[in-house]
């Protein structure tokens, strides 16, 4: 969760990408229990909740992209945010799924090799570091040839999508706290009630 939150933290600065994008980069997310439980695989992006997420994001910044009126170079700064964004989003989950193939191989062996599974994992997240940081500097290249007013239309798209996945957060928050404090509450009351 916080490295989806890294991920997402990055792209907000750079720009439009946090539209639709999970909650986890909101601060009351990041205070939220781990993923796990009933529904959690498809509410942070099992099999087809990234998939929605990706889609939902898509439209966003179709809308985003409508409204800003962009001139000629802008479009061309656009267009290739917007491509490098897809070409390394892929990459990632090319890295991620070698990654997987690669430890489910080494879980094969008698004894662990930590060591080497910690190696490439550390190199894959430096590849990935790579990526995100590339994807950022095309989109702050695309922010900064807008004017003032494009930038204010960005500006308010982004503020609208972060005060929606605060929301988000925060229930998501509340109800994990009511699953496990009730839960917890009658192993609570039975120890209060022990001398």
């Amino acid at each position: 969760m916080l490295k989806q939150t890294r991920i997402l933290a990055i792209t907000a600065a750079a720009l439009a990408m946090t539209i639709g994008a999970a909650s986890a980069a909101t601060p009351a997310a990041a205070d939220a229990p781990p993923p796990g439980g009933p529904g959690a695989e498809m509410s942070m992006g099992g099999h087809g909740g990234h998939h929605r997420m990706e889609q939902r994001m898509q439209q966003q910044l179709n809308q985003l992209h409508g409204q800003l009126k962009l001139n000629a170079d802008q479009e061309k700064l656009w267009q290739t945010a917007l491509d490098t964004m897809k070409q390394n989003r892929a990459a990632m989950r090319e890295s991620r799924r070698q990654m997987h193939q690669q430890f489910e191989q080494m879980q094969q062996q008698p004894i662990l090799d930590l060591n080497a599974m910690h190696a490439a994992h550390q190199k894959i997240e430096q590849q990935n570091e790579q990526l995100r940081e590339q994807t950022s500097a095309a989109w702050l290249n695309f922010y900064n040839s807008l004017n003032d007013q494009q930038k204010t239309t960005v500006s308010t798209a982004l503020k609208k999508h972060f005060a929606k996945m605060h929301e988000r957060g925060k229930k998501m928050h509340e109800r994990w706290g009511k699953q496990h404090g009730a839960a917890d509450a009658p192993a609570g009351a039975s120890a209060t009630l022990k001398p």
